[in-house]
């Protein structure tokens, strides 16, 4: 029989697993989806022709609960669940910085929990997702966990405790490089190029340069250094690079964010 899974507040997120789960071969009567507002319920309804729901009718419904509301939401929404989720239900949690063992508190004993620290490149298929594990999620968990997904970009496992420093790391990443982006094209600009051209020349040289990072399995120290010729137009900017501390603000940058996250997860505003 299908599982069938249900996504709990399904914005751009939820709205993006939902897409993946059906080009994943998923059946629409497997798909369950809630939302805050009944217009945004007919809108998934209508475009995916999934069934939009009650949570408490998810809950009792589905094999799967997707919990993708942000944080600060989540407590509200686990009061109305808890009653009725079964402890043989997969709870699937998004929320950046909420431990496994929140959940499992607030759920019937022995309720597997998995924790997923995703990113906005879930919008186009190009996301890093990061799974981890809660006391009572098993193989087949993870592996559920895996395929909901994989649709929409790689997944990788980490030990929990690893999962503030993911969130540093891929799930505020994508920031990173969109800050990057605007530097150099006001750089652009700088030098004399038209804000457009600027801008098609980093975006293009930044697919390029991910693109090799993936495929080509070359550490970026090798990749990088095959741009960088002696005494020429790389390594000079390089230096300045360097002289100004990046690469120190950097490594600031990504503790700053995985502290936040700690907080967060103690229950910090």
């Amino acid at each position: 029989m299908p599982q069938t899974v249900a996504v709990l507040g399904a914005g751009k997120i939820g709205e993006a697993l939902v897409s993946g789960l059906l080009r994943a071969g998923k059946a629409p009567a497997d798909v369950l989806v809630t939302a805050r507002r009944a217009e945004r319920a007919a809108e998934l309804r209508e475009r995916y022709g999934v069934e939009a729901v009650s949570n408490e009718h998810a809950a009792k419904a589905a094999d799967t609960l997707i919990l993708t509301v942000k944080p600060q939401d989540m407590a509200a929404l686990l009061d109305e669940l808890a009653p009725h989720v079964p402890a043989d239900r997969l709870v699937v949690s998004g929320a950046a910085g909420v431990p496994t063992a929140w959940f499992e508190e607030r759920l019937a004993p022995g309720t597997p929990v998995v924790r997923v620290m995703t990113n906005t490149p879930v919008l186009v298929d190009e996301a890093m997702s990061v799974i981890s594990a809660g006391a009572h999620a098993a193989e087949e968990h993870l592996r559920r966990t895996e395929e909901i997904f994989r649709p929409v970009g790689r997944t990788l496992r980490v030990p929990e405790a690893q999962q503030d420093a993911a969130t540093a790391l891929s799930g505020s990443g994508p920031a990173y490089f969109y800050l990057l982006v605007e530097a150099m094209t006001d750089a652009g600009i700088l030098l004399g190029l038209p804000r457009a051209v600027a801008h098609d020349l980093i975006v293009q040289s930044a697919v390029g340069a991910s693109t090799m990072l993936r495929d080509s399995g070359e550490h970026p120290v090798k990749l990088r250094e095959a741009v960088t010729s002696p005494a020429g137009t790389t390594i000079a900017a390089i230096r300045e690079l360097e002289n100004h501390g990046v690469r120190a603000a950097f490594l600031a940058a990504l503790e700053a964010a995985r502290d936040r996250s700690r907080e967060l997860a103690a229950g910090g505003r």
